[in-house]
């Protein structure tokens, strides 16, 4: 018995929210530091839409899967007991649909900030989030659910 099937809970290294800030923050202190835009000046204004557009589909999309989740029974909290195995809402899409919300809203930020650092950085956090929480919670979960998560596995995807 592994250390995810002896506790009731997944094991995550870090609350996930913090893991995007961090590399987020990080990027933007090395953009002070060392500027790099993403884009030129000259294309602000789409820029800036799609970096609002992000941040707007990402808030929605996180919302929806958080309320799903509390329908359900259960939180998003992965630092607490799963009490339901949830496949609705956007979970029938993406077996994370959160992490794919946080990191529309990190790629909507560093569009407003317009500056390359965190964008450099984004594959490093999708690294820490996969190994460090996304690996552990599907541990955790087929340990906990069994079968029913083997199956909800094979339906959907990890992402989108």
């Amino acid at each position: 018995m592994d250390d995810y099937t002896a506790h009731e809970v997944a094991g995550v290294i870090a609350p996930p929210p913090l893991i995007y800030a961090a590399g987020l923050i990080l990027g933007l202190l090395l953009g002070r530091m060392r500027p790099a835009a993403l884009l030129p000046p000259r294309a602000r204004g789409p820029r800036r839409a799609a970096g609002t557009a992000l941040i707007a589909a990402g808030s929605g999309l996180g919302g929806w899967a958080v309320w799903t989740m509390a329908r359900a029974g259960t939180g998003p909290n992965p630092r607490h007991p799963a009490t339901a195995l949830v496949v609705d809402g956007p979970f029938r899409y993406s077996r994370n649909p959160i992490y794919l919300s946080l990191t529309a809203i990190y790629l909507g930020i560093t569009l407003l900030r317009n500056t390359l650092w965190p964008l450099l950085l984004l594959p490093a956090v999708l690294a820490v989030i996969r190994r460090g929480v996304i690996e552990r919670e599907e541990r955790y979960l087929l340990s906990r659910f069994g079968e029913s998560y083997r199956a909800y596995q094979a339906r959907v995807r990890r992402w989108v």
